[in-house]
């Protein structure tokens, strides 16, 4: 059997089984979800959808529970969807560039970790601003397009186990700076900050992989990983 190339869909298959392991190979997404998580507030309507695209196995569940909102998540892989569908989201199989989603639907759209591995960065931009409405939260994160980003994500990540080999490929990796001017086309106003792992977390994960949960904390530099977060205006 030929070896999958990187960023092939079909890698989160085979690493199914490491969406909920603790200390497993997907333990920085967990940290990455729970930073996400963070930024949501608590809806101040009824009906409030948040739109989870690229949901893979439904990390953000936890930390957007009780939020108010009606949780959709939406990806090309039923194996992830299978996790998120136990953690009480709503599940869709669909392509981040055609989302399987009426316009204007969202309260909040989030976009964590997926924007690095589509291969139509505009079309996926112009949908998550489609399918949110007026007024609406996006929310997401993303590896930067620089050296470090490269270095630290492929050559240090893959070589020490914070990142399953061949998930990435570089050249998808997202320049902030161009991120802000496409969403802007779309009335959204993105703001972005650097996030790194903390030292001592990410330590305790590499050495002893069953330790308990580290986190992500904001720092100035986006040369490796950024959140983005904006508001759609309303365009009328």
């Amino acid at each position: 059997m030929r070896p999958l190339k990187r960023n092939d869909p079909r890698l989160y298959d085979e690493l199914a089984d490491q969406w909920w392991r603790p200390g497993g190979e997907f333990e920085l997404l967990h940290w990455l979800a729970a930073a996400r998580g963070a930024l949501v507030p608590r809806s101040g309507r009824t009906d409030a959808i948040l739109i989870d695209a690229g949901c893979g196995g439904g990390l953000l569940a936890p930390h957007v529970v009780g939020l108010g909102y009606r949780h959709i998540g939406v990806d090309l892989r039923s194996s992830g969807l299978e996790h998120s569908a136990r953690r009480g989201m709503t599940v869709l199989n669909g392509d981040v560039t055609a989302l399987p989603l009426a316009d204007g639907i969202a309260d909040v759209v989030v976009a964590g970790e997926i924007l690095e591995h589509v291969t139509d960065l505009p079309a996926t931009v112009a949908e998550l601003c489609r399918v949110l409405r007026p007024g609406g939260l996006l929310v997401l994160d993303t590896i930067n397009d620089t050296w470090l980003g490269r270095f630290v994500s492929i050559t240090l990540g893959e070589r020490f186990g914070a990142a399953p080999v061949g998930i990435h490929d570089p050249e998808l990796f997202v320049d902030p700076g161009d991120l802000t001017t496409q969403f802007a086309k779309h009335g959204v106003r993105l703001k972005v900050r650097g996030v790194r792992p903390s030292v001592p977390g990410l330590i305790r994960w590499l050495f002893l992989p069953v330790a308990a949960r580290g986190r992500m904390i904001p720092t100035r530099s986006t040369q490796v990983l950024y959140q983005g977060i904006g508001r759609k205006e309303d365009m009328q």
